[in-house]
Protein backbone atom coordinates (compact mmCIF):
# COMPACT_ATOMS: atom_id res chain seq x y z
CA UNK A 1 0.00 0.00 0.00
CA UNK A 2 1.26 3.55 -0.80
CA UNK A 3 2.83 5.76 1.70
CA UNK A 4 -0.03 8.42 1.96
CA UNK A 5 1.46 11.65 1.55
CA UNK A 6 1.05 14.93 3.59
CA UNK A 7 0.73 18.97 3.66
CA UNK A 8 1.50 20.60 7.18
CA UNK A 9 0.60 23.92 6.68
CA UNK A 10 1.28 26.74 9.05
CA UNK A 11 0.48 29.81 10.52
CA UNK A 12 3.62 32.09 10.61
CA UNK A 13 5.82 33.35 13.55
CA UNK A 14 5.75 36.85 12.83
CA UNK A 15 2.19 37.88 13.44
CA UNK A 16 3.34 37.53 17.19
CA UNK A 17 6.76 39.58 16.75
CA UNK A 18 5.70 42.56 18.97
CA UNK A 19 8.98 43.28 21.61
CA UNK A 20 9.84 45.90 24.24
CA UNK A 21 13.16 46.56 21.94
CA UNK A 22 10.90 47.54 19.10
CA UNK A 23 10.98 51.44 19.01
CA UNK A 24 7.85 51.94 17.08
CA UNK A 25 5.16 49.53 19.22
CA UNK A 26 2.40 51.26 20.80
CA UNK A 27 2.36 48.67 23.42
CA UNK A 28 3.29 50.33 26.80
CA UNK A 29 2.24 47.45 29.19
CA UNK A 30 4.73 44.85 29.79
CA UNK A 31 1.97 42.27 30.29
CA UNK A 32 0.81 42.80 26.59
CA UNK A 33 4.45 42.18 25.90
CA UNK A 34 4.67 38.65 27.71
CA UNK A 35 1.22 37.66 26.49
CA UNK A 36 2.35 38.02 22.95
CA UNK A 37 5.63 36.77 23.34
CA UNK A 38 3.56 33.41 25.19
CA UNK A 39 1.93 33.43 22.15
CA UNK A 40 4.23 32.70 19.42
CA UNK A 41 6.07 30.63 21.89
CA UNK A 42 2.64 28.41 22.45
CA UNK A 43 2.56 28.01 18.45
CA UNK A 44 5.74 27.38 17.72
CA UNK A 45 5.57 24.65 20.57
CA UNK A 46 2.56 23.29 18.69
CA UNK A 47 4.31 22.95 15.05
CA UNK A 48 7.27 21.03 16.92
CA UNK A 49 4.21 18.74 18.40
CA UNK A 50 2.93 18.05 15.24
CA UNK A 51 6.20 17.71 13.03
CA UNK A 52 7.03 15.34 15.91
CA UNK A 53 3.69 13.21 16.10
CA UNK A 54 4.54 13.31 11.98
CA UNK A 55 7.92 11.60 11.84
CA UNK A 56 6.20 8.72 13.86
CA UNK A 57 3.44 7.92 10.95
CA UNK A 58 4.10 5.56 8.00
CA UNK A 59 3.32 8.97 5.80
CA UNK A 60 5.08 11.23 3.46
CA UNK A 61 4.77 14.77 4.51
CA UNK A 62 6.30 18.35 3.82
CA UNK A 63 5.13 21.93 5.83
CA UNK A 64 5.39 25.35 4.31
CA UNK A 65 4.32 28.32 5.84
CA UNK A 66 0.89 29.70 4.33
CA UNK A 67 2.01 32.95 3.17
CA UNK A 68 4.42 30.78 0.91
CA UNK A 69 1.07 29.26 -1.15
CA UNK A 70 0.30 30.51 -4.20
CA UNK A 71 -0.68 27.65 -6.29
CA UNK A 72 -3.60 25.07 -5.98
CA UNK A 73 -3.07 22.06 -3.53
CA UNK A 74 -2.47 18.98 -5.44
CA UNK A 75 -0.34 15.59 -4.76
CA UNK A 76 -1.39 15.25 -0.76
CA UNK A 77 -3.72 12.86 0.76
CA UNK A 78 -4.63 15.01 3.31
CA UNK A 79 -3.52 18.62 4.57
CA UNK A 80 -2.95 19.67 7.92
CA UNK A 81 -3.58 23.25 8.98
CA UNK A 82 -1.80 24.41 12.37
CA UNK A 83 -2.91 27.40 13.30
CA UNK A 84 -6.64 28.65 14.14
CA UNK A 85 -9.82 29.12 11.62
CA UNK A 86 -7.62 31.57 9.08
CA UNK A 87 -4.90 29.40 8.23
CA UNK A 88 -7.99 26.34 7.81
CA UNK A 89 -9.74 29.46 5.77
CA UNK A 90 -6.25 30.07 3.92
CA UNK A 91 -5.34 26.60 2.62
CA UNK A 92 -9.77 26.32 1.67
CA UNK A 93 -9.06 29.11 -1.37
CA UNK A 94 -6.42 26.50 -2.33
CA UNK A 95 -8.39 23.42 -2.52
CA UNK A 96 -11.08 21.77 -4.39
CA UNK A 97 -13.45 19.09 -3.13
CA UNK A 98 -10.59 16.02 -3.54
CA UNK A 99 -8.20 16.39 -0.55
CA UNK A 100 -9.70 16.24 2.96
CA UNK A 101 -8.03 18.75 5.57
CA UNK A 102 -7.49 18.95 9.89
CA UNK A 103 -7.62 22.00 11.45
CA UNK A 104 -5.30 21.69 14.17
CA UNK A 105 -5.99 25.07 16.86
CA UNK A 106 -2.22 26.16 18.17
CA UNK A 107 -3.42 28.23 20.80
CA UNK A 108 -6.80 28.15 22.33
CA UNK A 109 -8.30 30.76 24.08
CA UNK A 110 -7.88 30.02 27.92
CA UNK A 111 -10.73 31.73 29.60
CA UNK A 112 -8.98 32.35 33.20
CA UNK A 113 -6.78 34.36 31.40
CA UNK A 114 -9.26 36.18 29.50
CA UNK A 115 -10.57 36.87 33.00
CA UNK A 116 -7.46 37.65 34.09
CA UNK A 117 -6.53 40.73 31.48
CA UNK A 118 -10.11 41.50 30.99
CA UNK A 119 -9.45 44.87 32.81
CA UNK A 120 -6.46 45.34 30.85
CA UNK A 121 -6.94 44.15 27.11
CA UNK A 122 -8.57 41.41 25.19
CA UNK A 123 -6.86 38.30 25.67
CA UNK A 124 -8.79 36.15 23.46
CA UNK A 125 -6.25 33.64 21.58
CA UNK A 126 -7.66 31.57 18.71
CA UNK A 127 -10.90 30.27 18.71
CA UNK A 128 -10.77 27.41 15.92
CA UNK A 129 -14.55 26.79 15.44
CA UNK A 130 -13.53 24.27 12.74
CA UNK A 131 -10.21 22.90 14.09
CA UNK A 132 -11.13 19.44 14.88
CA UNK A 133 -7.91 19.41 17.33
CA UNK A 134 -5.22 20.44 19.89
CA UNK A 135 -1.85 19.43 20.97
CA UNK A 136 -3.80 17.47 23.42
CA UNK A 137 -5.53 15.77 20.55
CA UNK A 138 -3.82 15.72 17.30
CA UNK A 139 -2.43 12.51 17.59
CA UNK A 140 -5.78 10.90 18.36
CA UNK A 141 -7.38 12.44 15.24
CA UNK A 142 -5.27 11.87 13.02
CA UNK A 143 -4.84 8.41 13.80
CA UNK A 144 -8.73 7.85 13.58
CA UNK A 145 -8.46 9.60 9.94
CA UNK A 146 -6.07 7.79 9.24
CA UNK A 147 -7.58 3.96 9.89
CA UNK A 148 -10.72 5.51 8.21
CA UNK A 149 -12.77 5.70 11.48
CA UNK A 150 -12.94 9.90 11.59
CA UNK A 151 -14.65 10.76 7.80
CA UNK A 152 -14.71 14.55 6.60
CA UNK A 153 -17.62 16.39 6.48
CA UNK A 154 -18.55 18.32 3.39
CA UNK A 155 -18.65 21.60 3.94
CA UNK A 156 -21.04 24.30 0.89
CA UNK A 157 -18.93 27.03 -0.25
CA UNK A 158 -20.05 30.50 -2.20
CA UNK A 159 -19.69 30.46 -5.65
CA UNK A 160 -19.35 34.12 -7.05
CA UNK A 161 -19.93 35.53 -10.48
CA UNK A 162 -19.04 38.69 -11.94
CA UNK A 163 -20.61 39.39 -15.60
CA UNK A 164 -20.90 35.59 -15.85
CA UNK A 165 -16.99 35.08 -14.97
CA UNK A 166 -16.87 32.83 -12.16
CA UNK A 167 -14.55 33.95 -9.40
CA UNK A 168 -11.03 31.87 -8.74
CA UNK A 169 -11.60 31.57 -4.84
CA UNK A 170 -14.61 30.28 -3.23
CA UNK A 171 -15.56 31.56 -0.05
CA UNK A 172 -15.76 28.58 2.98
CA UNK A 173 -17.27 31.44 5.47
CA UNK A 174 -18.82 34.46 3.99
CA UNK A 175 -18.26 37.04 1.29
CA UNK A 176 -18.84 40.76 1.48
CA UNK A 177 -19.67 43.26 -0.96
CA UNK A 178 -19.40 46.82 -0.19
CA UNK A 179 -17.71 50.04 -1.12
CA UNK A 180 -14.07 50.41 -0.86
CA UNK A 181 -14.56 53.02 1.65
CA UNK A 182 -16.76 52.26 4.76
CA UNK A 183 -18.11 55.90 5.13
CA UNK A 184 -19.63 55.64 1.40
CA UNK A 185 -22.97 54.19 0.48
CA UNK A 186 -23.37 51.24 -1.64
CA UNK A 187 -26.09 51.59 -3.93
CA UNK A 188 -27.11 47.90 -5.36
CA UNK A 189 -30.32 45.63 -6.35
CA UNK A 190 -30.91 42.05 -6.17
CA UNK A 191 -33.44 39.31 -6.39
CA UNK A 192 -33.14 35.48 -6.18
CA UNK A 193 -33.82 32.78 -8.91
CA UNK A 194 -34.47 29.44 -8.89
CA UNK A 195 -33.97 27.25 -12.37
CA UNK A 196 -33.68 31.16 -14.14
CA UNK A 197 -37.08 31.82 -12.85
CA UNK A 198 -37.67 34.82 -10.34
CA UNK A 199 -38.71 33.63 -7.19
CA UNK A 200 -38.24 37.20 -4.89
CA UNK A 201 -39.45 40.91 -5.81
CA UNK A 202 -36.42 42.85 -6.98
CA UNK A 203 -35.15 44.44 -3.70
CA UNK A 204 -33.43 48.10 -4.57
CA UNK A 205 -30.57 48.80 -1.70
CA UNK A 206 -28.96 51.79 -0.33
CA UNK A 207 -27.18 50.71 2.73
CA UNK A 208 -23.22 49.60 3.69
CA UNK A 209 -23.15 46.40 1.81
CA UNK A 210 -24.25 43.20 1.58
CA UNK A 211 -22.91 40.40 3.58
CA UNK A 212 -23.90 36.24 2.62
CA UNK A 213 -22.56 33.78 4.85
CA UNK A 214 -22.14 29.99 4.29
CA UNK A 215 -23.70 27.46 7.06
CA UNK A 216 -20.28 27.53 8.42
CA UNK A 217 -19.64 31.02 8.20
CA UNK A 218 -23.33 31.85 9.79
CA UNK A 219 -21.54 31.74 13.99
CA UNK A 220 -19.17 34.24 12.66
CA UNK A 221 -19.37 38.19 11.30
CA UNK A 222 -23.48 37.08 10.46
CA UNK A 223 -23.94 35.77 13.75
CA UNK A 224 -22.63 39.52 15.28
CA UNK A 225 -25.20 41.24 12.91
CA UNK A 226 -27.86 39.76 13.83
CA UNK A 227 -28.30 36.81 11.65
CA UNK A 228 -29.18 32.97 13.03
CA UNK A 229 -26.74 30.32 13.13
CA UNK A 230 -27.25 27.60 10.35
CA UNK A 231 -26.69 23.96 10.74
CA UNK A 232 -23.04 22.95 9.73
CA UNK A 233 -24.01 20.47 6.80
CA UNK A 234 -26.61 23.30 5.37
CA UNK A 235 -26.45 23.72 1.45
CA UNK A 236 -28.17 26.99 2.12
CA UNK A 237 -26.70 30.63 1.93
CA UNK A 238 -28.05 33.57 4.11
CA UNK A 239 -27.91 36.72 3.11
CA UNK A 240 -28.31 40.67 4.94
CA UNK A 241 -28.25 43.60 3.55
CA UNK A 242 -26.10 45.55 6.01
CA UNK A 243 -27.12 48.88 7.64
CA UNK A 244 -30.14 49.49 5.16
CA UNK A 245 -31.01 53.25 4.90
CA UNK A 246 -35.32 53.47 5.12
CA UNK A 247 -35.88 50.28 2.89
CA UNK A 248 -39.35 50.95 1.86
CA UNK A 249 -42.34 48.56 3.87
CA UNK A 250 -42.67 46.25 0.79
CA UNK A 251 -39.21 45.15 1.12
CA UNK A 252 -38.15 45.33 4.70
CA UNK A 253 -38.67 41.83 5.06
CA UNK A 254 -36.15 41.36 2.55
CA UNK A 255 -33.71 42.58 4.02
CA UNK A 256 -32.23 39.45 5.42
CA UNK A 257 -33.01 35.73 4.56
CA UNK A 258 -32.12 32.69 2.90
CA UNK A 259 -30.36 31.52 -0.38
CA UNK A 260 -31.55 27.96 -0.32
CA UNK A 261 -29.81 25.28 -2.18
CA UNK A 262 -31.45 25.18 -5.59
CA UNK A 263 -31.68 28.93 -5.52
CA UNK A 264 -28.74 31.98 -6.52
CA UNK A 265 -28.87 35.98 -5.74
CA UNK A 266 -28.34 37.79 -8.64
CA UNK A 267 -27.14 41.34 -7.98
CA UNK A 268 -26.21 44.66 -9.81
CA UNK A 269 -24.01 47.21 -8.38
CA UNK A 270 -24.58 50.62 -8.83
CA UNK A 271 -22.01 52.58 -7.11
CA UNK A 272 -18.78 53.94 -9.10
CA UNK A 273 -16.29 51.49 -6.82
CA UNK A 274 -16.65 47.99 -5.18
CA UNK A 275 -14.95 45.11 -3.59
CA UNK A 276 -16.33 41.68 -3.04
CA UNK A 277 -14.24 40.44 -0.36
CA UNK A 278 -14.13 36.86 0.38
CA UNK A 279 -13.49 35.60 4.00
CA UNK A 280 -12.05 38.58 5.29
CA UNK A 281 -10.23 41.35 4.05
CA UNK A 282 -7.23 39.47 2.49
CA UNK A 283 -8.57 38.30 -0.98
CA UNK A 284 -10.87 40.49 -2.80
CA UNK A 285 -11.96 41.32 -6.25
CA UNK A 286 -13.23 44.79 -7.49
CA UNK A 287 -16.31 45.91 -9.52
CA UNK A 288 -17.94 48.59 -10.59
CA UNK A 289 -20.48 50.32 -11.81
CA UNK A 290 -23.23 48.47 -13.65
CA UNK A 291 -21.37 44.97 -12.92
CA UNK A 292 -23.98 42.04 -12.52
CA UNK A 293 -23.26 39.49 -9.79
CA UNK A 294 -24.45 36.12 -9.23
CA UNK A 295 -24.24 34.20 -5.93
CA UNK A 296 -24.94 30.89 -5.03
CA UNK A 297 -23.91 27.56 -3.34
CA UNK A 298 -22.74 25.85 -6.47
CA UNK A 299 -19.44 25.31 -5.88
CA UNK A 300 -17.28 22.47 -5.03
CA UNK A 301 -17.37 21.52 -1.17
CA UNK A 302 -14.52 21.53 1.27
CA UNK A 303 -14.08 18.86 2.98
CA UNK A 304 -13.43 18.89 6.31
CA UNK A 305 -12.58 16.65 9.61
CA UNK A 306 -14.51 18.31 12.22
CA UNK A 307 -14.92 18.88 15.85
CA UNK A 308 -17.08 16.64 18.29
CA UNK A 309 -19.55 19.18 18.79
CA UNK A 310 -20.06 20.19 15.11
CA UNK A 311 -19.47 16.43 13.95
CA UNK A 312 -22.48 15.14 15.63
Amino acid sequence: MARRKLLLLLKPFDVYQVTQSNPVSRFTNPRVFRYLDNRREVHKEAINFCQKILQKKSVDWKSMFRNNLSQPIHNVDLVVTVGGDGTLLQASHFMDDSIPVIGVNSDPTQAEEVEEFNNEFDATRSTGYLCAATVKNFEQVLDSFLEGHKVPSKLSRISVSVNSKVLSTYALNDILIAHPCPATVSRFSFKIKRDDKTCSPLVNCRSSGLRVSTAAGSTAAMLSAGGFALPILSQDLQYMVREPISPAASISSLMHGLIKSDQSMDAAWFSKEGLIYVDGSHVFYTIQNGDSIEISSKAPVLRVVLPPHLSL
